[in-house]
């Protein structure tokens, strides 16, 4: 049997770049809060709170003062930059630059729009296509004072005034394929106003999802290992689901099943841009192990 990891798999530049900061800040001081988990991959996550990171909620946010705080790759909406300033709290911002930089270009369109208002113009209604609640998501809508509408399918453009002049963005993990439907769509049903979209959904997880689906085709069974809070994780399953339906999802080896693989003359290994390689290099010796003794 041969077992193989797809190398396009496992983290994204932006979750590296988090775990690198928090691994540096941990192995000088021993301990340090996150807000939110770092990476929505339990065993990531309980890998390092053995190292000393404490992961915390935006309330007790509020009640911690003069302690350093990582900021995930997610991003954050402005009120928390500013509840760590009245707190004293020293901020390491892992935001991965992509979302920051949408993050920036939302919040000067949001301004625009006010000023434009005041100047007796009309303010366009901001939408983001993503997941209503996802930590990017909430940090793109902050940028707007909560005025941002969040649209999750074509089923919910329902929500939106369409006699607005609408402008539509992406979060960065969303499908190309659905976001190309969305755009379509606002754009069969618009007859007032200007509609201006903008493809802000990162190319590094965009693109893994052909290369995933052909690394999908070209395996008998295909494990896709991923934590059960990852919605880029949900996406990539689907696709390689839809291209091989002896594809299964776990979250780690434990959730393995030897028949899924027995008889398999190759087993593709593969995961979310939260998974880490450790992990699915761990799914691939617990398949390794299981036929060699059966």
């Amino acid at each position: 049997m041969i077992v193989e990891i797809d190398s396009n798999s496992g983290f994204c530049f932006g979750v590296v770049t988090a775990i690198k900061k928090a691994e540096e800040e941990l192995d000088n001081s021993g301990q340090l809060y996150c807000l939110g988990d770092i990476v929505h991959n339990a065993g990531e996550v309980e890998r390092l709170c053995e190292k000393g990171l404490v992961t915390i909620t935006h309330q007790e946010l509020s009640r911690l003062n003069n302690v350093k705080v990582l900021l995930r790759a997610h991003g954050e909406p402005p009120q928390t930059y500013l509840t760590a300033t009245s707190n004293n709290i020293d901020i390491i911002d892992a935001t991965c630059p992509v979302v920051l930089q949408l993050q920036r270009r939302i919040k000067k369109a949001y301004h625009e729009g006010v000023e434009a208002e005041l100047n007796g113009g009309a303010k366009p209604l901001i939408v983001i296509y993503g997941k209503n609640g996802h930590a990017e998501v909430n940090g793109l809508v902050g940028q707007t004072n909560g005025e941002a509408v969040v649209i999750q399918n074509v089923e919910e453009i329902d929500k939106l005034d369409l006699d607005r002049d609408i402008m539509l963005y992406s979060q960065t993990t969303k499908s190309l394929e659905g976001f190309r439907q969305v755009v379509e769509e606002i754009k069969r049903r618009k007859t007032h106003g200007k509609f201006e979209y903008f493809d802000t959904i990162c190319r590094q997880v965009a693109n893994r999802m052909e290369k995933m689906r052909e690394f999908a085709r070209n395996h008998e069974v295909v494990i896709f290992v991923s934590g059960a809070k990852s919605s880029n994780g949900k996406v990539l399953y689907a696709k390689c689901k839809e291209v091989n339906p002896h594809t299964y999802l776990i979250s780690d080896e434990s959730e393995l099943d030897p028949s899924w693989t027995s008889g398999a003359e190759t087993v593709g290994i593969c995961g979310a841009t939260s998974t880490p390689l450790w992990l699915m290099e761990k799914v691939a010796d617990k398949i390794r192990s299981t036929h060699a003794t059966l």
